[in-house]
C-alpha cells in the first residue's frame, strides 16, 4: 500500500536484493545521527562589546552574543548528508555530478531513506563541502567505524580477518592549479585586497588593472621563454604586493569589521608575506594560498615527477581490502614514521568489535 494514490514507494520499484537497499537496511542510522549531533548543534557565540560613539547621553555601548542562536536555515536531514557523503566517496564524483545523479538515480534516494522519488536534486553542490567541513576528522572516523560494523554484521568480513592489516602510504593531491610566481602573486594581491575592504580599511590604490596587466604580461613572456623580461614583471608584481601588506599593517588600528574579519585579515596578510619573501630553493614554500597543508612531494614517475598534495597513510584488511583507518600528515614524513599513527588510529576504530591489529614488525 502507498499513502499517496499518485505515487509509488521506492520500495516497490527497486530490488530489495541490490548493494545499495540492502546496506540501507543494515547501517545503523540512528546511532550515526547520535554520535554526529553534537557536532552540528548551535554554538553559543562568544560576548562582545562595541563601544559606539557618545552622543547627548553619553556613551552607548551595544552587547551582542553570549548565547545560543536559533537564527538562520534549518539544516538538511543528517541522513541524507551523510547518505550523499558515501555515495559520493564510493563512486569518485564531484560534488556536482553527484547532485545530478542523485535525481536520477531511485537507489540512491532510497539509499538516503526518501520513501518517494524526487526528480529535484537533493541541495545545492555547495552545501556537500560545507558538511564535509563541519564533519571534520572525527565525523569522518565515526562514518568509517560504521562501515566496519555493517561488514562484520552482514558477514562480508570476518573479525579474524582484521587482526592482520595492510599500511600504505600514498600522495593525495589538493585541488590547486600548478604554483607559479606570478599567478600566486596576483592571488595574493586579490585575497589582501578583498580581505582589507570586509574589515572596514580604505586604500589608497589597489593596483587592480596594473596586477592583471602584469599578470598576462609574466603568462606570454614565460611561453615566449623570455625570462629576462619574466624576472622583471614578477619583481613589479612583488613591488605592488609589499606596498598593499604594508599600508593594511600601517592601518590595521583603525579596523572597524568585526572579529571574524579582523583574524581573517590577518591570516591572509601572513600568507601573502610568505608568497611575496619566498625564493625558488627555500623550504617549506606556500604552494597554494587556499591550502597552506599543500607540500611538494616527488614521485619519481618520468610522466609526473611531482605532486602536490599532502601524504595520507591508509590501512586495509590483507584480504577484502576493507578500510579500518585513514590520516593525512603534513610535513612529507618518512614512510616508517606514519607507521605508529596508523596503527594507533585503527585500534581505536575496531575497539568496539573487540579486535586489535597486530603488527608484525616494528620499523626502527
Amino acid at each position: 500500500m502507498t499513502d499517496d494514490f499518485f505515487r509509488s514507494r521506492l520500495d516497490q520499484m527497486i530490488d530489495p536484493r541490490h548493494p545499495l537497499a540492502v546496506l540501507a537496511q543494515r547501517l545503523h542510522w540512528e546511532r550515526i545521527e547520535a554520535r554526529l549531533a553534537p557536532q552540528f548543534a548551535h554554538q553559543a557565540r562568544p560576548l562582545q562589546q562595541t563601544e559606539e560613539a557618545p552622543d547627548l547621553l553619553g556613551a552607548v555601548v551595544s552587547v551582542s552574543g553570549g548565547k545560543v542562536s536559533n537564527a538562520g536555515r534549518p539544516r538538511l536531514c543528517m541522513r541524507l548528508m551523510v547518505a550523499l557523503s558515501l555515495l559520493k566517496n564510493s563512486f569518485d564524483l564531484s560534488d556536482e555530478e553527484l547532485v545530478q545523479r542523485f535525481a536520477e538515480n531511485v537507489y540512491w534516494q532510497y539509499f538516503a531513506g526518501y520513501d518517494y522519488f524526487e526528480p529535484r536534486p537533493p541541495c545545492d553542490a555547495t552545501q556537500i563541502g560545507r558538511f564535509r567541513t563541519a564533519l571534520g576528522e572525527a565525523g569522518l572516523e565515526e562514518l568509517l567505524r560504521s562501515t566496519i560494523h555493517t561488514a562484520v554484521d552482514v558477514g562480508a568480513v570476518k573479525k579474524s580477518e582484521f587482526e592482520r592489516v595492510i599500511v600504505d602510504t600514498t600522495v593525495q593531491e589538493k585541488a590547486i592549479a600548478h604554483p607559479v610566481d606570478s599567478r600566486l602573486l596576483e592571488v595574493a594581491r586579490c585575497k589582501v585586497v578583498s580581505a582589507a575592504k570586509a574589515a572596514g580599511i580604505v586604500l589608497k590604490q589597489t593596483f587592480a588593472a596594473e596586477g592583471r596587466a602584469l599578470r598576462r604580461q609574466a603568462a606570454g613572456y614565460a611561453h615566449a621563454k623570455q625570462f629576462k623580461r619574466l624576472r622583471k614583471a614578477v619583481k613589479r608584481q612583488r613591488t605592488v604586493l609589499g606596498i598593499l601588506i604594508r599600508e593594511v599593517a600601517r592601518k590595521q588600528s583603525v579596523i572597524k569589521g568585526s572579529a571574524n574579519a579582523v583574524a581573517a585579515l590577518r591570516m591572509w596578510l601572513e600568507r601573502a608575506e610568505r608568497i611575496r619573501t619566498q625564493q625558488r630553493h627555500d623550504r617549506n614554500k606556500l604552494y597554494a594560498l587556499h591550502a597552506p597543508e599543500a607540500e611538494c612531494i616527488g614521485k619519481g614517475k618520468a610522466r609526473k615527477p611531482y605532486e602536490f598534495g599532502v601524504k595520507v597513510s591508509v590501512a586495509v584488511t590483507h584480504k577484502q581490502g576493507l578500510m579500518v583507518g585513514a590520516r593525512s600528515f603534513p610535513g612529507n614524513p618518512w614512510d616508517g614514521h606514519t607507521l605508529a599513527e596508523q596503527i594507533e588510529q585503527s585500534t581505536i576504530l575496531l575497539e568496539d568489535i573487540g579486535v586489535k591489529p597486530i603488527p608484525l614488525h616494528t620499523c626502527p
